[in-house]
């Protein structure tokens, strides 16, 4: 089975006898000692914005979560900010270790931690494996990120650094909700207050959609476009690959999904599979 590196994202260890608290405290996901799969975390700021956000998974006594490259100093920074309060230890592994990706279950090999994607239990299709490995043990890792960019963007997935920047959207905004990146069943986190009272009020109106462009036109479109239908914004691009893509949306706004254009582009607008939720004429 084929790795790839995951050459956008780093790692950071957890460990010590309050590791677990400390991460519970702090990060929206849930904090199990679950060794087989790794689930959705993300770490807000006060307001509930996103700063950081990726997969944690327990493995011989510690939590590794991996974080795009463009939020790591803010997120070491905020975590030893925190760690003041906890016994555990935070280490960066981002020289010495690497972050790979699967689209099956590898053999095992020594010296490779595998987890696999908690989010595709939530929606529902198989989302591959996280792979962890030193630097000395990734022979055979191709340098390919288009492979897991394809993955997500055929599910619906969105990931800061790569689809949006810090402190820019809501967890509801890209689904964490029903992905499994919030856990409504522990007690406060960073931004918890935000986050309990979008779900409770139903105030959640962007939401992620797939993009599927219609010209024929494999081209990719840079993140951040926005989506238009007629003269009206109504969201803005993440990552486009191989003639799709996903985007956020203001699902109130989407009169016509089919109508959708994008950096002068025609587009349809099309609903993730495992959504709960749908455009506003849906429920008309």
């Amino acid at each position: 089975m084929q790795t790839y590196f995951h050459s956008n994202r780093t790692l950071v260890k957890f460990e010590g006898p309050q590791a677990q608290k400390l991460l519970n405290d702090v990060i929206t996901g849930t904090v199990s000692k679950n060794p087989d799969t790794a689930s959705w975390w993300a770490l807000l700021s006060p307001q509930g914005k996103i700063q950081a956000e990726g997969l944690i998974g327990w493995f011989d006594g510690a939590y590794y979560l991996d974080v795009h490259l463009r939020a790591k100093d803010n997120f070491l920074r905020r975590m030893n900010m925190f760690r003041l309060r906890a016994r555990a230890d935070i280490t960066d592994l981002g020289n010495s270790h690497r972050i790979g990706w699967s689209t099956g279950r590898p053999d095992p090999k020594k010296g490779v931690i595998v987890h696999a994607d908690g989010r595709g239990h939530h929606c529902r299709r198989q989302m591959g494996f996280r792979l962890i490995a030193s630097t000395k043990n990734t022979d055979g890792w191709l340098e390919d990120e288009k492979q897991h960019a394809l993955e997500r963007v055929k599910t619906g997935i969105m990931e800061l650094g790569e689809d949006f920047s810090a402190d820019s959207l809501f967890p509801h905004d890209i689904a964490m909700d029903l992905l499994g990146g919030v856990d409504f069943d522990k007690g406060c986190y960073v931004g918890q207050e935000v986050v309990s009272r979008m779900r409770h009020r139903g105030v959640a109106r962007k939401r992620p959609v797939l993009v599927e462009f219609s010209d024929g036109d494999n081209e990719p479109v840079r993140a951040g476009e926005d989506i238009m239908i007629g003269d009206r914004k109504i969201g803005t691009t993440g990552t486009t690959i191989m003639g799709r893509g996903i985007g956020i949306a203001r699902l109130d706004k989407v009169e016509n999904p089919k109508g959708a254009r994008v950096a002068g582009r025609q587009a349809s607008l099309v609903i993730p599979p495992w959504a709960s939720y749908g455009f506003a004429l849906d429920s008309q």
